[in-house]
């Protein structure tokens, strides 16, 4: 007796359904990339293909400064969160089952289980009491704010590497009387690198993104990218906020497609 395999795409409409989807998805990108080269002001009225709007966002002092702020943050952020992340991976795959390991696995992933509102609240809560207490009002706050939200990010990545892994190469290192640190250095991170550097590029790029949690955890004067393009549109919109968007657009598209090509890596 022969079996049939189902097969989503056999069912009917699928194809019209997936292409009014993927038109939703991405029609209103195009749209703005496009018109990110008008050469008119108005962001409605297609004026001629120009760059005017990409020099005029290059050469905005507001505008590089919450850059290289962005940057910096989200390249902090991710370090700390990938560290955390690996170290916390180990600790959920290199060790036998205990009670309460689910209960760490949950805590982990908490920040992508829970509306990230409810995150941003509660961080500006603590940064608060410790702005009372000490006084300063750093970039530190931010820092720690994205860290603690990526790092489940960095986390899923190295977690599922660790357990595709092969035991054999570690426990033979074992058998050669290697310490732990040995093992780990000479054979568990080595075989891991790929996943950890997948991971810390998905953390910048999702530091890099965030508005909510900067939103309400930065101080005056700590603008990122993606909070000056949000107090922008409340004035006026302008394709200068459409060229800064492609921008950023591409740049998270490159890393994107990097993370993906570094995690289908294997040795």
């Amino acid at each position: 007796m022969s079996t049939r395999t189902f097969s989503v795409t056999a069912l009917p409409g699928f194809a019209t359904v997936a292409l009014v989807a993927f038109v939703a998805l991405y029609a209103p990108i195009v749209t703005m990339v496009v018109y990110s080269f008008n050469g008119s002001q108005s962001v409605a009225v297609w004026g001629g293909f120009s760059l005017e709007w990409y020099v005029r966002a290059w050469e905005n002092t507001a505008v590089q400064e919450a850059t290289v702020r962005s940057l910096v943050i989200a390249a902090s952020a991710s370090l700390i969160a990938t560290t955390v992340a690996t170290m916390a991976a180990l600790g959920t795959t290199r060790t036998r089952s205990f009670r309460g390991q689910t209960l760490i696995y949950v805590m982990v992933n908490q920040p992508l289980m829970v509306p990230e509102i409810v995150t941003a609240v509660a961080l500006l809560i603590v940064f608060a009491a410790v702005r009372v207490a000490t006084g300063w009002s750093g970039l530190g706050f931010l820092i720690l704010a994205h860290s603690a939200f990526c790092v489940p990010f960095a986390y899923l990545p190295i977690r599922a590497r660790l357990e595709g892994m092969d035991l054999s190469l570690e426990t033979a290192a074992a058998d050669l009387y290697a310490s732990r640190w040995q093992t780990f250095r000479h054979v568990t991170l080595p075989l891991i690198f790929p996943a950890i550097i997948a991971g810390a590029m998905l953390a910048f790029v999702i530091s890099l993104d965030d508005v909510i949690i900067t939103e309400f955890v930065k101080s005056a004067g700590q603008d990122t990218l993606p909070t000056y393009m949000l107090g922008q549109l409340r004035r006026a919109v302008t394709p200068e906020v459409n060229a800064i968007s492609t921008a950023l657009l591409g740049l998270t598209v490159l890393l994107l497609t990097a993370f993906f090509i570094i995690s289908r890596t294997r040795d």
